[in-house]
């Protein structure tokens, strides 16, 4: 089987697609459960918020990377 440079395979793109779901998944839970917590101070509220933003957009990048790969595969058919 002989991918080109850039070509992904659909096994690979579908662990990337599966990466990002994990992270968006666990980040919703774990801020869902950070704000609910009236133990915690403002500063760690906004810490994690922001880890979980940055996660987040981590997560979008590697559903586009999968996309894109699996969009240079079907063009190299």
């Amino acid at each position: 089987m002989g991918y080109g440079p850039g070509v992904m395979t659909r096994r690979d793109a579908m662990i990337l697609r599966a990466a990002a779901i994990w992270t968006v998944w666990v980040w919703a839970t774990r801020i869902g459960n950070v704000l609910r917590d009236h133990h915690r101070g403002f500063g760690f509220k906004a810490v994690h918020v922001g880890l979980a933003v940055v996660s987040v957009a981590f997560a979008a990048a590697l559903w586009g990377v999968a996309s894109r790969g699996r969009n240079r595969e079907h063009e190299h058919r």
